[in-house]
């Protein structure tokens, strides 16, 4: 017994829907790395007030502190 295909057609998309949906994309994928970014940010300072602090010594940088954090 076959099968029937079915055909399915394709809606055509405007070139402002396209652009639209492009935006909306980055948009949200700029805001998931900023969420990202402030996360790893928030554990960096978290990290920092763990680690020994060396007086009038400006603040450790992210590769700096991970280093220290490492040993």
């Amino acid at each position: 017994v076959k099968k029937e295909k079915r055909k399915y057609r394709c809606r055509k998309r405007s070139p402002a829907t396209i652009e639209r949906a492009r935006i909306v994309r980055r948009d949200k994928a700029n805001a998931r790395e900023r969420r990202r970014m402030n996360n790893l940010n928030e554990a960096l300072e978290h990290l920092r007030t763990i680690l020994p602090v060396v007086p009038d010594e400006p603040k450790l940088t992210k590769i700096e502190t991970l280093r220290v954090a490492q040993g």
